[in-house]
């Protein structure tokens, strides 16, 4: 397949540049152009809606056309408009029918047409606007609800703090909405907090929330779920028309997940862990922004005006990937930042099998594969470190070994993974060459990530629920690279390093004496890669000081200048109390800094502290959102009492602790009551997380499992023996 053929089948055939937004109606789209000078101008076009079906259907007014190859091979397209493919769908949901389809219209519009967002656009041509709120409670409907403060920035120069009456502030922002006219309005926390906020804010006062091009008032949808990695997270999206909407709190998971930086994603955190952080940021706690208001109104106006910047400096960061696919999917940024890869794969195959008539084929059922190889074969502290993995294993095996799905009979899959890895390998050569913290750097470099994230979802496409599966060919592909991963280990191994971990497409591996420096782990790890099969890359991953190995995917990393790379949930989880936390910390520092005989007395203290009750009750504590799942759990039933006797609303967040007769109450409301045989088990239960750090020989003597409250010795005996 030509260079030419391959553009049209990953931009889409229409080729259209500078295209911001579309919007459709019931039989046309209306196009947001951002002209050269800044200017939008719209653009019309004929929108026919359509849908496959794998048996042939007739309906009044519809057009059938029988496409090429089996499976999904009945097009129906509806120049009526969009009620009679609704009415349509319906009828065949009802009857059970087989359907490929898009529940989405703009969706629909772009696969149909080839056209793309964002062609010959980078991301700073993007009119980006940030919004950060500030309020007098987390419920917009509760006692007292209101907006005191706005602030509004974007990447045109615009830095607004708003203050004053409510409905006038609100209707403020309505105008640099519409004035400033942005692509984007861009926030930390915008679906869950700021937006709902917001309009419901506006409801109150009977303004109608026209952030939308041309007036038009935004709309609440239905709940979707977000990707993050193999997770997800639900939330309830609000459309703005000719604009999208980036919740960088979306964002900054969907970014970090593969990397494990942050350890909350809280936008401060985030702002100090990506040193985006100004260096005079002010710092406010929540609960005390109303009170200090009053007292340094100019404190919080700062505050809030960087909110708005570190949410636009965090955009920068988080977002550039998703707009750069966005010019290769066929839908919206707003739903390209939220959609995981392999639909995307699957809407860039459909798009190009319908514009040449070709049946969509239907997906096989779920088989039974194996995963990649992983193995720990060290555990404790081991130093130096070295990593070196594959660039693009699986990938890489697709290609050099041909194996693709075999439901492809246009023959695009392979061909364009093969175009997306040449078109990144270009990037990053032009990247090599840009000047750190120039406008080219950052558009190479986010498009090199934008290629990088689809070529790694390929073969999580033919294992996976698409329709162009392939259970066979995943299962292929799987051990072909097991056995490459396994063969690096044996290399290393057989050249005199020592193998600590192994995952999937990288080891971990302690090099051998006479590699000292960078230049000589470089040259190592290619002198290993020269074993390995043709069109199979082994790359130098990264020099570490030390690696606390505990189990697989978990493990601390130290990096040459003594900062700490954590892995897995066994060292550090959000969900953790904070003084178990501290104690990990605490404790993977003296085990890194050889000094593992403390960490009894580092143990036995915090014991005796919980015991006595002299631990801080916020540091037991757990931080909960509460919400109706919260109050509707087993565990948390127990909380719902103390939380509503207290007036707590939806939303709000809550400190929690266990009290000695099981209950869970508010921190505000302790009383020295905490349960101590718990929190003390529960320290028990932490140290064991660093079992394999320091040997099951030496587990029970440093870290002796508590004695509950009834066996404990009481303090008070030695004296009252005196009198005996």
């Amino acid at each position: 397949m030509s260079d030419g053929r391959l553009d049209e089948v990953l931009f889409g055939a229409d080729g259209t540049e500078r295209v911001v937004a579309v919007e459709t109606g019931e039989r046309e789209a209306t196009l947001f152009v951002r002209a050269e000078d800044g200017a939008t101008r719209t653009e019309t076009r004929p929108f026919v809606p359509w849908l496959l079906t794998d048996t042939e259907r007739h309906f009044a007014g519809a057009e059938t056309t029988e496409l090429e190859g089996d499976g999904y091979r009945f097009l129906i397209q509806f120049p009526q408009g969009w009620r009679a493919y609704q009415d349509a769908q319906r009828a065949l949901r009802d009857e059970h029918a087989g359907v490929c389809r898009y529940g989405s219209a703009v969706k629909q519009f772009l696969v149909a047409s080839g056209l793309t967002l964002f062609q010959g656009m980078a991301f700073d041509d993007l009119r980006r606007m940030q919004v950060d709120i500030e309020t007098t409670t987390l419920d917009p409907q509760g006692q007292g609800a209101g907006i005191f403060m706005i602030s509004v920035a974007d990447n045109r120069g615009l830095s607004e703090v708003l203050i004053g009456d409510e409905a006038d502030i609100l209707r403020q922002l309505l105008h640099l909405a519409g004035t400033r006219d942005p692509d984007v309005i861009e926030g930390h926390n915008l679906y869950s907090f700021d937006l709902p906020y917001l309009l419901a804010r506006m409801e109150a006062h009977g303004i109608s929330p026209t952030f939308g091009r041309g007036g038009a008032p935004a709309g609440v949808g239905m709940r979707r779920n977000c990707a993050i990695g193999t997770n997800a997270r639900e939330f309830t999206p609000v459309y703005i028309y000719g604009r999208h909407i980036l919740d960088t709190l979306l964002q900054v998971q969907r970014f970090d997940w593969s990397r494990g930086q942050v350890s909350s994603y809280n936008l401060k955190e985030c702002a100090q862990t990506y040193g985006i952080a100004p260096p005079d940021r002010v710092y406010l706690d929540r609960r005390e922004i109303v009170e200090t208001f009053r007292t340094d109104p100019q404190k919080v106006t700062t505050y809030a005006r960087q909110d708005a910047e570190e949410t636009s400096a965090l955009a920068a960061l988080v977002a550039p990937t998703e707009f750069y696919q966005t010019q290769m999917v066929p839908d919206s940024y707003q739903n390209v930042a939220v959609t995981g890869n392999g639909e995307k794969i699957n809407a860039i195959l459909i798009r190009e099998y319908l514009r040449r008539r070709r049946a969509v084929p239907k997906q096989k059922a779920p088989q039974p594969y194996p995963g990649g190889y992983t193995e720990v074969r060290v555990t404790g502290v081991v130093k130096p470190i070295v990593k070196a993995d594959v660039e693009s294993l699986y990938p890489s095996l697709m290609l050099t070994q041909k194996i693709g799905p075999a439901s492809d009979t246009l023959g695009i899959f392979l061909p364009l993974l093969s175009d997306l890895t040449q078109r990144r390998l270009e990037a990053k050569g032009q990247l090599k060459r840009a000047a750190r913290g120039t406008r080219e750097h950052a558009y190479w470099d986010g498009l090199q990530n934008s290629f990088k994230s689809l070529i790694n979802s390929f073969y999580g496409y033919i294992g996976g629920p698409f329709y162009f599966n392939d259970y066979e060919a995943a299962r292929r592909v799987t051990e072909a690279g097991q056995a490459v991963v396994k063969q690096i280990a044996a290399e290393l191994e057989a050249h005199g390093a020592r193998v600590i971990e192994i995952d999937t497409d990288g080891v971990y591996f302690q090099p051998p004496p006479e590699v000292r420096t960078e230049e000589d782990e470089l040259a190592y790890v290619e002198r290993i890669g020269q074993t390995l099969p043709p069109g199979i890359r082994l790359a130098h991953d990264g020099s570490y000081a030390a690696m606390l190995s505990l189990k697989m995917k978990n493990y601390v990393l130290v990096e040459p200048n003594g900062h700490k790379i954590f892995k897995g949930s066994s060292l550090r989880s959000r969900a953790d109390e904070r003084y178990g936390r501290r104690f990990l910390t605490e404790a993977i520092n003296l085990l890194l800094d050889d000094q593992a005989d403390r960490l009894s007395a580092l143990y036995k203290d915090l014991v005796r502290r919980i015991e006595d009750g002299q631990m801080p009750v916020a540091d037991l504590a757990k931080r909960e959102r509460v919400t109706d799942k919260l109050l509707s759990s087993d565990l948390r039933k127990r909380a719902a009492a103390a939380i509503k006797d207290a007036g707590i609303n939806q939303g709000e967040f809550v400190s929690l602790y266990q009290k000695a007769d099981k209950s869970l109450g508010l921190v505000q409301d302790y009383a020295h009551d905490e349960d101590t045989d718990y929190y003390a088990t529960k320290l028990y239960k932490f140290a064991g997380r660093l079992k394999e750090a320091v040997g099951d020989d030496r587990f029970d003597a440093l870290f002796p499992k508590p004695l509950p409250k009834s066996k404990r010795p009481d303090p008070t005996q030695g004296a009252l023996d005196l009198f005996g």
